[in-house]
């Protein structure tokens, strides 16, 4: 049979290929898009009044022109629209905040509470989202969901964790917390989420490992830009590549692992993050020899997984904040001297996203479902 499209189709279309022309061009003109679009005046004039009518875009001052005459009004995106809240899930506390369409974030709150694998302490961090999501004042429909950054590996759909050993959180599911929550909610793995907003800040990057050190360490590998988790899901899970197999205990239960000497706990070992940064660049010798041993460590963790994956390498997560340009010499430095081959110095990054990362990161798939379906729109 036939199929035909229909008017309604046509005019969905249309309404769609202007709001997202607006949100990747905005501000625009009727006439910039008109042009861009190849779309009429007046389909243009009709479906911009329809999208202001349901309060997706709005009139942001007026275009500048040579042109003698009225400047045109500008049309860009209402950024809280949709939004969506991120929840990261940590040991000793867990962190909440608000994102909005153009990936900004705000309301950024951290609540104290000790992980316990108990309903006490799920229903414990659904009061107090619920009580979060009440003070946003939101229209109904606005929230689109809560992404949950947690430190271990998930199930595809989200909704499980498969593997938690930090947390001793392994099985845990999402609906656990959807009973006490009133729009969907997901598990992201910490580094995925941390990935995820590196992929929105970094829009340039196709191909890349990124590696988010913070308390623990954790990487993705993102191919095409999409991250790719592997058959089982273990790919890029280089915390767990033994280093030295007489080393300390991981979490894991095994003996050496990258993790024990590549994140920010085993850099620490107990000293407050700040404080010893300020030391290290004020010249204190311990600071200083503890450092260049943790870069002697990471260069080794990078050197290995280049000679599997020889791309572009993220360094995220809290230790990004924190390196200077004279600290990636030092990296390059200790790389050559463990690669076989020879050596470029074009392949490591400081991210873009050094704060806040996991928790955005894990607020972002809503809004990427919600731009990449716009069907929704009509909601």
């Amino acid at each position: 049979m036939k199929r035909t499209i229909t008017p309604g189709q046509i005019s969905r279309t249309n309404l769609e290929l202007i709001y997202n022309y607006i949100y990747k061009n905005g501000p625009a003109s009727l006439q910039d898009i008109s042009y861009d679009l190849h779309l009429s005046r007046p389909t243009i004039t009709s479906k911009i009044s329809d999208l202001e009518a349901m309060g997706m875009i709005k009139k942001e001052g007026q275009i500048s022109s040579d042109l003698v005459g009225r400047k045109a009004a500008a049309y860009n995106i209402v950024p809280d629209y949709r939004v969506s809240i991120g929840v990261e899930i940590q040991e000793r506390q867990f962190k909440i905040l608000t994102v909005d369409l153009t990936g900004s974030y705000s309301l950024r709150k951290v609540i104290p509470l000790n992980y316990d694998n108990t309903e006490e302490y799920v229903r414990s961090v659904c009061d107090h989202i619920n009580e979060y999501i009440e003070s946003l004042s939101l229209r109904k429909g606005q929230l689109l969901g809560i992404g949950i950054s947690i430190p271990g590996l998930v199930s595809a759909d989200g909704s499980e964790v498969t593997y938690g050993r930090i947390l001793d959180c392994t099985g845990l599911k999402t609906s656990r917390f959807q009973q006490y929550l009133a729009v969907p909610c997901r598990f992201l793995h910490d580094a995925s989420a941390a990935a995820g907003s590196e992929l929105w800040a970094s829009p340039e990057l196709s191909d890349f490992v990124y590696l988010n050190i913070s308390i623990h360490l954790g990487a993705s590998l993102i191919c095409n830009r999409e991250i790719f988790n592997g058959q089982h899901g273990y790919a890029a899970t280089i915390e767990h590549i033994q280093i030295s197999p007489d080393g300390p205990v991981c979490y894991c239960g095994k003996r050496g692992c990258t993790e024990m000497y590549c994140s920010m706990t085993s850099l620490l070992v107990g000293d407050d993050e700040d404080k010893f940064f300020e030391n290290l660049r004020n010249g204190d010798t311990v600071c200083t020899e503890r450092w260049l041993n943790y870069l002697h460590h990471l260069a080794r963790a990078i050197n290995n997984a280049r000679l599997l994956y020889d791309t572009i390498y993220v360094i995220g997560g809290y230790l990004a904040q924190h390196l200077l340009d004279s600290d990636i010499d030092i990296l390059y430095n200790e790389i050559e001297k463990m690669s076989p081959f020879p050596e470029f110095r074009d392949y490591i990054q400081i991210s873009k996203m050094p704060v806040h990362n996991m928790t955005i990161g894990a607020a972002l798939p809503f809004i990427h479902e919600f731009l990449d379906d716009p069907a929704l729109t009509q909601s």
